[in-house]
Formats: structure tokens, sequence, C-alpha cells
């Protein structure tokens, strides 16, 4: 191949994904009208157009998707093999892209950030909060973190926490005024906390198991959030119930400013998994991120 062909075909994957000749410009550092003699000079070459043009818009056409497809996964692995040189270095290096939800977050990755990176000052991480089911390949990120029945077969995971549980609670004043539910068909007479998911599509079931029978309740209430933060704010302030982990709970319970109820409908699930794609070569600075994680505890 042509070593022009090589450059040619980083511009066309970067205007392919940004959707912009202006954005990939300035992603390349070049002129827009320069990035677009060369997509022009590539489409030439290859006798096929590549890239649909609008007024508002750019996007592939069939034959620029399937060379999006399969040339630039070649080229991220190139890049993966270039930042696991840093191997070779005294000390592990690069920056680590890690996308999570909010929990995780806070409960699982900052502690052990806290105390890891001070020790790694050429280890910079990029953290993105997102509650939805991220193709981290597709989206260029290094490594997620979901639940372990959430991961793809064709990842390696690493379990980084213990099993969870979800608990129901309400404040004091809530319960004042209203029975306790006693099963989760009784939530259907109560003011509830929804929380908005992306990848439900609409509002989270609260998800219950007891003695092998599984129920999923949608559940009515004035409030809707999409923060596991918020969500537990309104429930301290008796606004209604909430389904929150339980670890993020137990402390208000213990002071006695929430109520729990239908514990014995909350039973245990697959704690918190690191994943990375299988079929790349991690680095050493991902490495050090994995081992300071590794779930050591019984599952």
């Amino acid at each position: 191949m042509a070593r022009d062909n090589l450059s040619d075909l980083l511009a066309f994957i970067a205007v392919a994904r940004e959707g912009s000749f202006t954005r990939a410009a300035a992603q390349l550092g070049v002129s827009q009208s320069a990035l677009s003699h060369t997509i022009r000079a590539l489409e030439t070459r290859l006798g096929l157009r590549l890239l649909t043009r609008t007024t508002r818009s750019v996007s592939p056409t069939e034959a620029g998707e399937r060379l999006l497809l399969t040339v630039a996964p070649r080229f991220e692995e190139i890049d993966a093999e270039l930042a696991a040189l840093s191997e070779f270095r005294d000390k592990p290096a690069g920056t680590i892209r890690i996308t999570t939800a909010e929990h995780a977050a806070n409960t699982m990755l900052w502690p052990m950030l806290e105390k890891v990176l001070p020790g790694y000052p050429d280890i910079k991480v990029e953290i993105t909060i997102d509650y939805g089911l991220t193709d981290i390949v597709a989206q260029r990120y290094d490594a997620g973190v979901r639940l372990g029945d959430q991961v793809e077969k064709d990842m390696i995971a690493v379990r980084i926490g213990p099993d969870l549980r979800m608990a129901v609670v309400g404040a004091p004043a809530y319960f004042s005024h209203r029975p306790r539910p006693k099963t989760p068909h009784d939530l259907a007479e109560h003011s509830c906390i929804n929380l908005r998911l992306p990848t439900h599509g609409g509002l989270y079931a609260w998800e219950f198991e007891r003695k092998g029978r599984e129920v999923k309740a949608r559940v009515e209430g004035q409030l809707v959030f999409n923060s596991g933060y918020q969500i537990l704010r309104a429930a301290l302030a008796g606004f209604g119930l909430a389904y929150l982990p339980e670890d993020r709970v137990l402390p208000y319970i213990a002071e006695a400013r929430l109520v729990r109820v239908l514990e014995d409908w909350c039973p245990p699930f697959s704690g918190y998994h690191l994943y990375y794609p299988s079929r790349r070569q991690s680095s050493r600075a991902l490495a050090v991120l994995v081992e300071a994680l590794r779930y050591r505890g019984a599952p």
C-alpha cells in the first residue's frame, strides 16, 4: 500500500467518526479545505464514494461504512501496541479511559485511585460516568466497569468487589401516614422515586426475587432522576420510597433516618467487574489498575 493511503485512511476515519469535516480537521490539525481534498483524492484512487455530504452532516456510504469497520480496528490495534511499549520504561505510563456507573465510581474506583495514583505520577485516568451499556471498543475506552452478568463473553473480566444487594427504603416521616409494603405488588399503592436509564428506554423496573420467584415492579411517583445521589436525597426528605444499593443506605438506616422494607425480596447478585477487550494487549498502566482493583475476598 502506498504511504499516502495510510494518512488518507486516517483522515477518512476521523471524518467518518466525527460526522463533520470541521471537527475532524480540528482533531487532525489541518485545514478543512486540505482535509476535503485528501478525502476526494482517496475516493478518486479507490473509484468509490466513501462519504455522503450534506449541508448539515457527513456520513459514510455503504462502502465507507465497510471500510470504517474493517480498517479502523487495525489502526487501533497499532496504537494499542505502540502504547504498550511504555512497559519498557522505568515506570508505567499513559492515559487509561474507563466508563462506569456512579455507584461503582464512588465505591470502587475512587478509593483505589486515591491510594494508588500518588505512586504512579505518569499514569493518567479519565473516568466517564455513564449508565448506558457502552461499547468500550467502539467508543475507544480502555476498560469499563459493569455488574458481572452484564459483561460480554469476549471480554476479559476481573472481579473488583463483593456481591451486592439492593434495598427499598423510605423516611420515617413517609411511613407515618402509609403502611409498609409487604410484597413488591404493594408498591403500586406507594409513591416511589424512579430512576431513568438510557439502556432501558424508560424508567428502571425494580427487580425482586424470593424463593425462586422473580418480580419486576414498575413503580410510580412524583420524582424521576438519573442519579442515585438525587434519589437518596429525595428519600431522606420523605418524598417516597427509593430502590438503592444496600451499602449506600445502611448508614442512614443505622441512624434511623431511613426505614428498610421488603428486605427478604432483595437477594445478593453478582458484584462489579472491570473488563477490557481480550484481543488486545493491555498496557502496564492498565495492569497496575487491574491488580489494585482485583477483589481478593470471598465472592
